[in-house]
């Protein structure tokens, strides 16, 4: 079974969802009848984003939904409690806005090496939890060789446009299938959750794409029994 993400590093909402995810992951009772590859993609919330920013979290927030500073930080604090609910320490007052195509295309390079998930969750952390600026690439690198990458990971993921291409490669594609934000989850390309659902609609997303999987054939034969074939046992004339 695959299981495709859409996230960004800086949404809420993402990590949340991700952590739903694995929590109904923990409770699916066909887990170990079939094998789950989870696969993150780049998805950037705002593209124009500056590096470094002269606002808070809070102050940008209150800019952009045009709330009094108290209200949105009323907004975090709700988003902090249902985060707290999932095991997640968010930490508003400390997380430093900034660009995100940075982050993505080292998430890239890791994705590459086989380390994409482990990555991506250093990233939220270090966003969310430890007030880390993940547009920097000094601190990009600390977080990169702490989950795994070497120096070379990290100066291919800045230097090498694949890795550039390949974050605007998952957004087209996520233009192309509909996504309209963010967390956006989708199982086997056949059933989509859109945003931090509750883990029961993960647990009902998780069943429905086995029992798809599992009742319906790869493919659906036409033209009745093989003939006219080669197999390693020779053709059959």
């Amino acid at each position: 079974m695959r299981i495709e993400v859409w996230s960004d590093v800086v949404c809420p909402f993402c990590y949340i969802g991700k952590r739903r995810l694995e929590a109904a992951l923990k409770e699916f009772e066909q887990a170990d009848q079939v094998e789950i590859d989870i696969q993150f993609k780049s998805f950037e919330l705002d593209p124009n984003a500056p590096v470094n920013s002269n606002q808070t979290t809070n102050e940008k927030l209150a800019e952009k939904y045009g709330k009094t500073l108290d209200e949105a930080k009323e907004m975090t604090a709700n988003m902090t409690q249902q985060a707290a609910a999932e095991g997640l320490d968010f930490d508003f007052d400390r997380t430093i806005p900034t660009n995100t195509f940075d982050a993505h295309r080292l998430f890239q390079r890791a994705s590459e090496k086989g380390i994409g998930n482990k990555v991506s969750e250093h990233l939220f952390h270090a966003y969310f939890e430890a007030g880390k600026h993940v547009g920097d690439r000094s601190i990009l690198k600390e977080i990169a060789l702490e989950a795994g990458l070497s120096e070379e990971d990290v100066k291919a993921a800045f230097t090498d446009e694949k890795y550039a291409t390949a974050v605007r490669s998952d957004e087209q594609e996520a233009g192309q299938i509909g996504v309209q934000g963010v967390p956006f989850f989708v199982f086997n390309r056949k059933f989509a959750i859109s945003g931090a659902q509750p883990k029961e609609v993960f647990l009902q997303g998780l069943q429905k794409a086995y029992e798809e999987e599992k009742q319906a054939p790869a493919f659906e034969s036409i033209g009745g029994k093989d003939t006219e074939v080669c197999t390693d046992e020779g053709c059959d004339i």
